[in-house]
């Protein structure tokens, strides 16, 4: 897929306040500082789409995003961030359950793991709770060119192994690096595949 167009639409905290739902969207969402932000600005090809902040917890709005006039991308808040206040916190939580659970044209839903660490708990929990609650996911590990190959594998299979234990089916796992521009084309080849299947 060749992005030629991305225009951002709206931000908003009420998932009712999206764009009409006669488009596909893909969501985007993480722990903060996960490196989301950069992840749409390398797929979409623009340098500041989203907004990239070395203090994490900048996204705290849906933000819509309008990709070649035919689907949208969303970059939805993230989660997990102890110095967001709790008041925010939970407020961030339930517009992204809002968000995921009744927004019906969410193809699916990219949820980025820090491609250098173990498996985090709170990402465990919010995997688990989209599965359990039946939302298409697609699992991305990011800042693949901080780690070597035998670590990213490492990694890699330490979490297939913790969502073995609850999911009969894996699902898909790829890889990216902002920096490097990894996994931009596997990204959207699955963006592609996922519409027209």
């Amino acid at each position: 897929m060749e992005i030629r167009k991305a225009e951002f639409i709206v931000s908003n905290t009420d998932f009712r306040k999206s764009p009409s739902s006669d488009k596909p969207e893909f969501a985007f969402i993480g722990r903060s500082n996960v490196g989301k932000s950069s992840l749409i600005n390398m797929l979409t090809q623009r340098k500041s789409l989203a907004k990239t902040s070395v203090r994490p917890g900048k996204t705290q709005t849906i933000n819509h995003f309008l990709i070649n006039n035919a689907w949208y991308l969303v970059d939805l808040p993230g989660y997990g961030y102890a110095a967001v206040s709790k008041s925010a916190k939970k407020g961030w939580g339930k517009m992204i359950e809002e968000y995921v659970l009744k927004r019906e044209n969410l193809h699916c839903l990219f949820i980025l793991l820090d491609s250098r660490l173990n498996p985090q708990p709170i990402d465990l929990n919010f995997i688990q709770w989209a599965g359990c609650a039946g939302i298409p996911i697609c699992l991305i590990l990011t800042k693949i060119d901080k780690v070597t190959k035998a670590e990213l594998q490492k990694n890699r299979d330490r979490l297939e192994k913790k969502l073995s234990e609850t999911w009969a089916e894996l699902p898909v796992i790829l890889t990216s690096s902002s920096t490097k521009r990894n996994g931009r084309d596997e990204i959207l080849h699955f963006i592609e595949s996922s519409m027209a299947g």
